[in-house]
């Protein structure tokens, strides 16, 4: 990963102006030295042409000790699959136990998770850009809005929840969106990738870079429109990046970048049941928008003191927006006009302003003790954040996305600052040059603080102050069986504390439990990876998450029998699992540099998650949900696909698989009259996708997804875009062409 860190203004100009002079000596040493940690920074990709398999991460990565962990590397360039429509089981296909959440087919997010974690907007993980937090408002409303062009990015890279010590306190772990740096051979190239498809898909992506002296440049713009699957589903969406890098030598530089997305996503509103089995397509809202408009702006230090010491220092940003303009309500009230004012019922409009500021100081430093070799990567991060909540203004009776008021005051108008300092540190220890040991400990401490007004809340209902103050603790361990395997087992305590969006309710369906507390608990793996010869690759692990006081969301009814939604916890969760992941190359051989192989592959994971202890409320009393099953959470999830490479076509046939599972906690089977729930029930997916590198400078992609025509769908959610079902896309096609100079 190319980790990105931030400078103050004033800072920036001091260094500009005295530290080129003052470190210019080490440039000289690191030309003489090509050593241990500063030679990790690139990851090492198999020249297989087009065919690349999934990859882990260094032991140590920029300022990061990996060592000890699960984790993986998605090179894009070996995707073959929907990459504009950011087709989650196709993008993290090779990645055993990853739960995509499709809640919309037009590629406006990536909404995933792993272990029996939640998937919206993927908010359980830490998640990056070049290394830099994109999440809104860890404390506030830590999803995840920002979304670049996915033709942007040349590689993913996943690292799972015992690297929380490191990265944050999340139990998911951390994903960081790696964009595609410019060619550094030339003053600039151009790159454009075009593409067209089902339902009026069209998008173009547009891309410059280069390096002139020292200054290297990249810069994108790509804009998406769909019509979507269902009717009133459409969506238009954009985005913008540039990045701006100095090199001042080969041991200090500084990168400035900024990224911008934003869409428009008309949201057609939930299905019953009995309405998804007549018309999966079907709509029950015209008149829903939702528009995030984030920016992300970063500015990196990045200096190689030594041979030994790595530093970075970075200040990011993420600001701007979440509009929606909605009639809230279940799935089987409809949205109609009153015969009596001839005219729709006045919309909800909600919005949050984001203003978050993060500061993170890392240094990696090599030294050893009694003859010992010791990596030690440490620091300290800051973040200062402040989220505007306004919900429940009431909004135009029209039709169009249109945030007008037509009364000035909001339901809930409401400032969330929040202050927050993480110390961590952990250390690898090399006991043998073979094993390791890395124990590691994080700090954090601080508050968020809540002023306005919520027209129908007591303010004694609600605190004003939510504290945060906790120490993690973790270890992890790995062993180099040889050259090309290794075994690993890693520890680390994870915490998710009470934020604002847990205790204010986010719609007029929702109400909260005032005696939330926050969740905490533990990750622990281990496993084996690698590859025997040529032939297979592999990389299978267990693992089990401890999840205390566990928030959900169950679905209840008052002393009136009017429906609604508790935010509450639901109890204490253990998820204990199996992760798999084979590729096995049947043929390969190369005739005159022509290559043609021949592969398969599967990724595949075993969940057993179950409620330790809990109880849900039926008719007024309390019933225990120990032993059953966690809700959202399949006990299968198996991708499996055949890869076939000639010359400069390649083929990938994949069939996809994630059995069924609960939308509650009582594990109810028969769906509610709402939607709300109920079994989800499982499917499987076919899909086929192909590659033409027709030259060097032109690229031809086509697809077929869902060739089966499966109607599915893969959760039920409880909070945006709307409680109930939410069908997935049918059968589709696109192809993209692909022009790089």
């Amino acid at each position: 990963m190319k980790t990105t860190f931030t400078f103050p203004l004033l800072v920036i100009l001091l260094s500009v102006t005295f530290l080129p002079n003052a470190f210019a000596q080490t440039e000289k040493k690191e030309k003489q030295s090509d050593e241990k940690i500063l030679d990790l920074d690139e990851v090492t990709i198999e020249e297989r042409k087009n065919v690349i398999r999934t990859e882990r991460l260094p032991d140590v990565h920029n300022t990061y000790i990996l060592a000890g962990k699960k984790s993986e590397t998605i090179q894009m360039a070996g995707v073959n699959g929907n990459i504009t429509e950011k087709t989650g089981r196709q993008i993290f296909a090779k990645i055993p136990g990853v739960f995509v959440y499709d809640m919309d087919g037009s590629g406006n997010q990536v909404n995933i998770s792993t272990r029996g974690l939640d998937p919206h907007r993927s908010w359980e993980y830490n998640i990056r850009q070049n290394g830099v937090i994109t999440n809104s408002d860890m404390y506030g409303y830590p999803a995840s809005h920002y979304s670049p062009a996915m033709e942007s990015i040349e590689r993913i890279e996943l690292v799972r929840g015992t690297s929380s010590l490191q990265y944050g306190a999340q139990f998911g772990g951390m994903i960081n969106y790696v964009t595609k740096g410019p060619d550094t051979t030339s003053a600039f190239s151009f790159e454009s990738i075009n593409s067209g498809g089902s339902f009026g898909l069209f998008s173009s992506y547009n891309a410059i870079g280069g390096k002139v002296g020292k200054l290297t440049y990249s810069a994108y713009y790509q804009k998406r429109h769909s019509n979507g699957y269902r009717k009133n589903a459409k969506s238009d969406a954009e985005s913008q990046f540039v990045s701006l890098t100095y090199e001042f030598n080969q041991s200090l530089k500084i990168k400035a970048e900024l990224g911008r997305s934003s869409y428009v996503y008309q949201i057609p509103g939930p299905l019953t049941d009995a309405m998804f089995a007549a018309d999966p397509r079907q709509s029950t809202r015209s008149r829903n928008y939702f528009n995030p408009d984030i920016y992300v702006p970063s500015i990196v230090l990045d200096w190689k003191i030594s041979p030994a010491t790595h530093l970075k220092f970075t200040n990011s940003g993420v600001y701007g927006a979440r509009n929606s303009v909605m009639f809230d309500a279940f799935a089987n009230v409809a949205d109609t006009i009153n015969p009596a004012t001839n005219s729709y019922k006045a919309r909800q409009v909600d919005i949050d302003n984001f203003k978050s500021f993060t500061s993170e100081l890392r240094v990696m430093h090599e030294y050893q003790v009694a003859g010992v070799r010791n990596i030690v990567a440490g620091g300290v991060q800051y973040m200062h954040n402040k989220l505007r909540r306004r919900q429940l203004g009431k909004g135009t009776t029209g039709s169009d996305f249109d945030l007008t008021l037509t009364d000035p005051a909001f339901g809930r108008d409401m400032y969330l600052k929040t202050g927050n300092v993480a110390l961590f540190l952990e250390n690898m220890i090399f006991i043998t040059p073979k094993l390791t040991v890395s124990p590691g400990i994080r700090i954090e401490s601080g508050s968020t603080d809540m002023t306005g007004t919520i027209s129908y809340y007591d303010p004694k209902n609600l605190p004003n102050r939510i504290k945060h103050k906790f120490p993690l603790l973790g270890i992890s361990s790995q062993y180099h069986i040889n050259e090309n395997s290794r075994a690993y087992a890693g520890f680390s305590q994870a915490y998710r504390p009470v934020v604002f969006k847990d205790i204010i309710p986010g719609s007029v369906l929702e109400r909260v439990d005032k005696n939330l507390k926050d969740a905490y608990g533990y990750n622990l793996e281990a496993g084996v990876n690698g590859s025997i010869g040529d032939a297979l690759r592999y990389d299978i692990g267990v693992f089990q998450v401890m999840i205390n006081h566990r928030m959900g969301t169950v679905s209840m009814r008052d002393e009136n029998n009017t429906a609604y939604l508790l935010r509450t916890v639901t109890g204490d969760s253990r998820t204990r699992g199996v992760e798999a992941y084979l590729e096995y190359t049947a043929f390969k051989a190369y005739n005159n540099t022509t290559p043609t192989e021949l592969s398969f592959f599967t990724s595949t994971s075993y969940f057993d998650a179950e409620y330790v202890k809990g109880n849900a409320v039926v008719n007024n009393e309390n019933k225990s949900v120990a032993g059953n099953k966690v809700e959202g959470v399949p006990t299968w999830i198996s991708r499996n696909g055949a890869q076939f490479l000639y010359k400069k076509l390649f083929v990938t046939c994949q069939y996809s698989y994630v059995s069924s599972n609960f939308a509650n906690p009582l594990n109810t089977v028969e769906p509610s009259a709402n939607g709300t729930i109920g079994k989800v029930p499982g499917y499987g997916l076919l899909d086929l996708n192909a590659t033409l590198h027709i030259s060097k400078s032109y690229t031809l992609r086509v697809g077929v997804n869902n060739i089966t025509d499966k109607q599915y769908f893969t959760k039920r959610p409880t909070m945006y875009p709307g409680a109930g079902v939410w069908s997935s896309d049918g059968r589709s096609f696109n192809v993209s062409f692909g022009i790089k100079i």
